[in-house]
């Protein structure tokens, strides 16, 4: 079986790439689990349920996310009404919404999307290894003998990132960095059977800076003071991520490579 995972959508650039782009790749290699993360698809901060809703009609099946997704207040009650949408899992207990969804696939065994955070150069939440072991140990989890386990890990410190990998490996399938919007070039699977890269990428223009417009980046960068950044308009939009071959008996990865596909290049 595979599974494809898609980089942080970034801001209407980003929306319009994935529904350019996804289909027509998904056709192609016919998944059968998709996860994006959407955590920068509102304006490139957060998610509103419009944003959402369109990358759930462009072919996502899982929707993860990040430390953006509090930045639109008005969006968390749907973290907890909406069973495809994910907010890391090691976020304290009574954070709205949840770390884990499991999707029912036709003729394999269920899958289970985790979505963790890293804690190094980020905010000090708990644990992502134990968080981990937690959900492995969940009660939703007790009763599936054979599952796909997916992990997207939203983190700045790609030693973190390498670190879960060891970690996770032999028990996830398939763990994939997200948060940096810069693709990696590290697609492996380690020895135990685990499908791994330090960062998806992004979906959005890629001719910026993450996504944002270079003119307000060079600024920040230049003064150090914080100018107001906004998303790229104009330039190259590209959807990245990874697509991995799966042993639906072993849950174990046979394969993981790189995806960067671009489409025309946009002007205002």
């Amino acid at each position: 079986m595979r599974i494809l995972m898609i980089g942080d959508v970034v801001g209407e650039p980003g929306l319009a790439a994935l529904e350019t782009l996804l289909p027509p790749l998904r056709r192609e290699c016919s998944p059968r689990l998709t996860v994006v993360n959407g955590e920068n698809a509102a304006e490139g901060f957060g998610l509103s349920e419009a944003s959402y809703r369109r990358i759930l009609a462009a072919g996502a099946d899982v929707v993860t996310s990040g430390n953006h997704v509090w930045e639109k207040r008005d969006f968390w009650p749907l973290l907890e009404s909406e069973s495809q949408l994910l907010r890391p899992a090691n976020y304290p207990p009574g954070t709205p919404g949840k770390g884990l969804c499991i999707v029912e696939t036709e003729n394999a065994p269920p899958c289970v999307v985790i979505n963790l955070q890293g804690r190094e150069f980020m905010g000090a939440i708990d644990c992502p290894f134990r968080a981990f072991d937690r959900l492995l140990e969940s009660p939703e989890l007790a009763g599936l003998e054979k599952k796909i386990i997916v992990v997207d890990f939203h983190a700045e410190s790609a030693e973190e990132k390498e670190a879960l990998w060891f970690y996770v490996d032999g028990r996830a399938a398939l763990a994939a960095g997200t948060h940096t919007h810069v693709q990696s070039a590290d697609a492996r699977v380690l020895k135990g059977g685990t499908g791994c890269i330090s960062d998806l990428g992004m979906t959005g223009i890629v001719d910026g800076v993450l996504g944002m417009d270079k003119g307000s980046c060079l600024n920040r960068a230049r003064s150090q003071v914080l100018y107001k950044m906004e998303c790229a308009k104009e330039g190259a939009p590209a959807l990245q991520g990874a697509l991995a071959e799966i042993d639906g008996e072993t849950g174990r990865a046979l394969s993981l490579r790189a995806i960067n596909v671009r489409a025309p290049e946009t002007s205002s």
